[in-house]
């Protein structure tokens, strides 16, 4: 069965691409938009396709004698992302069916349209609609609400609000209903979609037991040893809402407000197939789900995160943005006597938990300045304190390029007033860093020089330590 999964970059995509490569029974294609972003570590007989389901082109290549379709793409970081969502699904259906594609399997969302629908529902919800109108090629619609794992954004959302906050005053949407799900029996239903006889197009809503937001909450604080108390409050708004998860938690304001207009919707289950269809899956309770979660954080088993996939900034050769960058801050150190392996492992280690080194106090007021205005902080941390993979984030950085024991380049995902990038790079016997800044208009050019004195300490600082950790390797 020759099978081809979309989204291998994202939150579900790169789990399914783990378990689908260990499955003897395919051969699995993956359609990325950037090759690089695929990890180094898969088998060489999986086959990859760099495009976009906007260039019908790549996309007949990516399908071509496919007999299975994962779709997984969604479009969310984008200010158009209901557009974009439905042209991609129109593009999709189109092309398998011109291909002979006999099944498309889609992960959606659990809901209902009403009047209380959010748009962020709505567009997942028409996109199952695009992909189901096709009588030519089968779709499994499987249908999850609040996915629980480690690094998906509900489990971030939750987990940071119980732990930061003992006492929380909540908005009514914590007496919505929802049925969570864990994020491994979500696996579960999209690998064995693949061997279900059935003929016909399916809808099939997955979840476990049914709970309010509230009771997640109290669970999750169960879970973690603590106790907490919610005082519920009818009058906080969603835009409030939003900037109370933006402030605690590691999701940026523009995620929260879509994710908080959803909760006024019920998630819930409509439908009896997932019994019927899949009788030997049988989800874990919430709060299993949520110590297992936790317990992956705790062993640094993460193997993905709701910000891996966060933009297409990195999907674009940075060479000639950098080159037109206007302020350019480069510190160069001899590294004669140091081998390049520590050069690299040390700078390749930076952020998260092990911090921006002495002056790690100015990098956490920065990152509280850029979530007071809407933007990503530092709290999103790194996923592994000794790996990184192009795509993923770093703090308020995302990863652009990797290039063992020579580059590492990251783009400033924080608020700013033009585009920034800071490298790490081994050039012969030299050690360069380099922070590269494209200002915008007149804000940007009087930002960079009132950062200047504090550039000064904070990057010297930055590549001496780097260099010492390197040394004492």
């Amino acid at each position: 069965m020759k099978v081809l999964l979309t989204g291998s970059t994202g939150y579900i995509g790169r789990r399914l691409k783990q378990k689908l490569i260990q499955n003897s029974d395919i051969q699995l294609r993956l359609f990325v938009r950037n090759k690089k972003s695929i990890s180094i570590k898969i088998p060489k007989e999986i086959e990859v396709v760099e495009g976009n389901t906007f260039d019908k082109d790549s996309l007949k290549k990516a399908l071509k004698d496919v007999d299975v379709a994962y779709y997984l793409i969604h479009s969310l970081n984008s200010d158009d992302y209901k557009n974009l969502d439905k042209i991609s699904a129109e593009n999709f259906i189109e092309i398998a069916k011109e291909c002979k594609v006999k099944k498309v399997i889609y992960l959606g969302g659990l809901g209902v349209k009403n009047e209380h629908t959010s748009k962020h529902l709505l567009s997942r919800l028409e996109t199952g609609e695009i992909l189901s109108s096709c009588k030519e090629v089968q779709t499994i619609w499987i249908r999850a609400g609040v996915i629980i794992g480690s690094g998906s954004t509900s489990f971030e959302i939750i987990r940071n609000l119980t732990e930061k906050l003992p006492i929380m005053t909540t908005p009514k949407w914590v007496l919505t209903k929802a049925q969570p799900i864990a994020v491994e029996d979500v696996l579960k239903y999209l690998e064995q979609s693949l061997y279900l006889e059935e003929k016909e197009n399916l809808i099939v809503d997955i979840g476990a037991e049914q709970l309010q937001y509230k009771d997640m909450m109290l669970q999750t604080a169960k879970a973690l040893g603590l106790k907490r108390i919610l005082i519920p409050l009818p009058f906080l708004s969603i835009t409030l809402s939003s900037y109370w998860l933006n402030l605690f938690t590691p999701v940026p304001f523009k995620v929260a407000k879509e994710l908080i207009e959803g909760l006024r919707s019920e998630v819930i289950i409509q439908n009896n197939n997932a019994e019927k269809y899949f009788p030997n899956i049988k989800p874990i309770s919430f709060i299993d789900s949520v110590k297992k979660a936790v317990d992956e954080i705790e062993k640094h088993q993460v193997i993905s995160r709701w910000s891996d996939h966060a933009g297409t900034i990195w999907d674009k050769d940075h060479i000639k943005e950098i080159a037109d960058a206007i302020f350019i801050d480069r510190k160069e150190v001899d590294i004669t006597n140091i081998p390049k392996e520590n050069i690299y492992k040390s700078f390749m280690s930076i952020g998260g938990e092990q911090g921006w080194f002495d002056y790690d106090f100015l990098w956490e007021l920065r990152g509280i300045i850029d979530k007071i205005i809407g933007g990503v902080g530092l709290k999103r941390g790194r996923r592994s304190q000794d790996e990184l993979r192009i795509g993923e984030s770093l703090d308020f950085w995302k990863v652009v390029d990797i290039k063992e024991n020579e580059r590492l380049l990251l783009f400033a995902q924080m608020k700013l007033p033009g585009s920034a990038w800071l490298e790490f790079k081994i050039e012969d016997n030299k050690f360069i860093q380099s922070a590269y800044f494209y200002p915008r208009g007149v804000l940007g050019r009087a930002y960079w020089y009132i950062l200047v004195p504090l550039h000064y300490f904070v990057f010297n600082n930055m590549v001496s330590s780097i260099v010492k950790r390197a040394k004492q390797m």
